[in-house]
């Protein structure tokens, strides 16, 4: 697996970085070569995150920690998205490498996380109209939600606004 680092205010260090390679390196009993891992480290108003991301055959897994120092935060994120692993591996083993789920042992759990099957509840229907990202945000703010969606004026496009963890919005703009 490739593993690519980032930092963002925040020097990793060779001794970090090499135990994050080590930790890292133990996933690639699920993955084939082509698998990729992006860590990005970053200090924030005296808080460590750590973004652990891993894709593969356009699947992606991802674990976000905000701790006290990055050493701890990497030994929270492995075990965020182990548990993913296994549990995409139940609806798709072809992604994963054969001999994966041989070893009884897992890496980063102490057991297997209980299936949870998740059914849609609610299907809504509503119409898009054409409208500014300015009119999107004041509409969010209306209606309450932590997400609007809308058609952007401007580029013809859907688009989605949202609340992100910091309490600045962010806009995704869907590419079709």
């Amino acid at each position: 697996m490739r593993i690519e680092f980032v930092e963002k205010n925040y020097d990793i260090g060779t001794k970090l970085k090499n135990i994050i390679q080590k930790k890292v390196d133990k996933l690639d009993r699920y993955f084939d070569a082509n698998a990729k891992a992006r860590v990005v480290c970053s200090l924030q108003n005296k808080t460590y995150k750590l973004e652990l991301t891993i894709t593969q055959n356009k699947k992606l897994f991802r674990a976000e920690v905000v701790g006290e120092n990055m050493y701890e935060n990497i030994d929270f994120a492995l075990p965020k998205i182990e548990r993913q692993i296994i549990k995409c591996s139940k609806k798709q083993k072809d992604l994963f490498k054969k001999s994966a789920f041989d070893v009884a042992s897992l890496e980063f759990l102490e057991e297997l996380p209980e299936d949870e099957e998740k059914k849609i509840y609610r299907i809504k229907e509503f119409e898009l109209s054409p409208m500014s990202i300015e009119e999107a945000i004041e509409n969010m703010d209306n209606l309450g939600h932590q997400f609007y969606v809308f058609l952007n004026e401007k580029s013809k496009k859907i688009n989605v606004l949202y609340n992100r963890h910091d309490g600045e919005l962010g806009v995704i703009e869907c590419i079709y």
